[in-house]
């Protein structure tokens, strides 16, 4: 259905209104506290911010929530990431080429959300995370998924699952954490180390795929 200009106006005044101007104030300042280091509750986003707890939890009623909007937010054009190639091994080149540069400039706060993923698991299975709703960490899997359609008519289902999941070993913040904090490689040498495992996964995968063999023996 057609939007009218109406319509338009209206949206694009509530994008400057107070209620945005509100939001992007806790995402700022929750963004500000994740690179310091810190995984803020919601509470104290608040308080960092001088907005009211109440207004903070209409806007984001859990640290999930909250996290997985500021996460949005550093992932940024990593999101909209699209590719004209129909070589899957360029197609990964060029995600990881936009990527990992990105993840890096904003690796603190990628670690301190994966910092609460691992906190939640523990609670989780201590039976102590009560009503707190689960912070999802899987937006890698559509990214590679979509990098790699060129090969879903070439792979088997299984084939191409497990390519994926290989590939989610050498794409996101835990390749940082790998490589530059227990290797001390430099920015260049994680990009080129990721490079060359990707292309490697994506090879051998294809390979397989043309031999029929099943790769798991």
């Amino acid at each position: 259905m057609p939007v009218s200009r109406q319509e338009t106006r209206i949206d694009a005044a509530a994008e400057r209104g107070p209620r945005a101007r509100t939001r992007r104030l806790m995402l700022a300042t929750a963004s500000r506290l994740m690179q310091a280091g810190v995984t803020p509750s919601v509470s104290e986003v608040a308080e960092a911010a001088g907005v009211s707890r109440a207004t903070a939890y209409r806007y984001f009623p859990s640290q999930a929530a909250l996290v997985q909007a500021v996460v949005g937010e550093g992932l940024g054009p990593i999101l909209g990431w699209r590719s004209d190639s129909t070589d899957a091994v360029e197609r990964i080149a060029d995600l990881l080429d936009v990527a990992m540069p990105r993840i890096e400039a904003f690796e603190a706060t990628f670690k301190a959300a994966l910092k609460l993923s691992i906190e939640q698991w523990a609670q989780r299975h201590a039976g102590t995370l009560g009503t707190e709703p689960q912070f999802n960490r899987g937006r890698r899997v559509e990214l590679l998924k979509n990098a790699l359609a060129p090969l879903k008519c070439k792979l088997s289902e299984p084939e191409f699952e497990r390519l994926v999941q290989a590939l989610s070993l050498v794409f996101g913040v835990e390749v940082l954490i790998v490589l530059k904090d227990i290797w001390g490689l430099d920015s260049a040498e994680t990009l080129s180390v990721a490079q060359w495992v990707a292309r490697s996964l994506v090879e051998a995968a294809v390979r397989q795929g043309e031999s029929g063999e099943d790769g798991e023996k």
